[in-house]
């Protein structure tokens, strides 16, 4: 069953994605950036509102190589997230040579499905992916971190464009993970989005026809 998951900065827009047939938000600030952190009250609000709500852990835009320092402001985030009664977190990071930082992401991911006594997050893999150098050996590797999911435009600037290989990724997750195709994702390309890759999981800022 298709679930589509709207990209919101606020539990308005939120509200409104929701009205307009989103089953999940993800919520993120500065989207002008690509997204970051968005506050505490920004999350507490929109979990309010009773559907799922990831949240975007990243501590500035740019690209997704992280120090020691935003590493530990991640870490906080997705502890804080879990806290304020978020579903999952989204979150991404890549080594200097375009590769996963798996280092960084086994710790984040860890901090995410808890100790056994803490509710355990779901993770989302952003598209930190889109700029990885070998995106198929990258893959692997976000599957073996036990990402629920891989967000990505197929490394195109839309998910259009690069249907081909979000429809290989759909073929070779063979069920491990789920590839949900983002950006330029309308409810006018929906079906044919749908119809091209296999995917069953849809993001996007424009997704839902949203009154705001």
């Amino acid at each position: 069953m298709r679930l589509l998951e709207a990209c919101c900065t606020s539990p308005e827009e939120a509200a409104a994605a929701i009205a307009g047939g989103a089953g999940r938000i993800e919520l993120c600030a500065d989207i002008d950036v690509g997204g970051v952190t968005p506050c505490d009250g920004a999350i507490r609000a929109t979990v309010a509102l009773g559907v799922p709500v990831n949240v975007l852990v990243r501590p500035r835009g740019g690209d997704f190589v992280f120090s020691p320092e935003e590493e530990e402001e991640m870490a906080e985030s997705i502890a804080r997230c879990r806290d304020l009664g978020a579903a999952g977190v989204v979150i991404g990071a890549l080594r200097p040579d375009g590769s996963v930082d798996m280092e960084m992401m086994e710790r984040l991911v860890r901090i995410a499905r808890g100790d056994g006594s803490e509710r355990r997050l779901s993770v989302s893999f952003h598209r930190a992916f889109d700029e990885c150098r070998e995106p198929f050996s990258a893959f692997e590797d976000i599957i073996a971190l036990g990402c629920d999911r891989l967000l990505t435009s197929g490394t195109a600037p839309t998910a259009w464009e690069g249907r081909k290989l979000i429809a290989q990724l759909v073929e070779k997750a063979s069920g491990r993970i789920i590839v949900m195709p983002g950006s330029g994702v309308t409810p006018e390309n929906l079906a044919s989005l749908e119809e091209e890759t296999g995917a069953i999981e849809f993001h996007g800022t424009k997704i839902c026809r949203r009154k705001i």
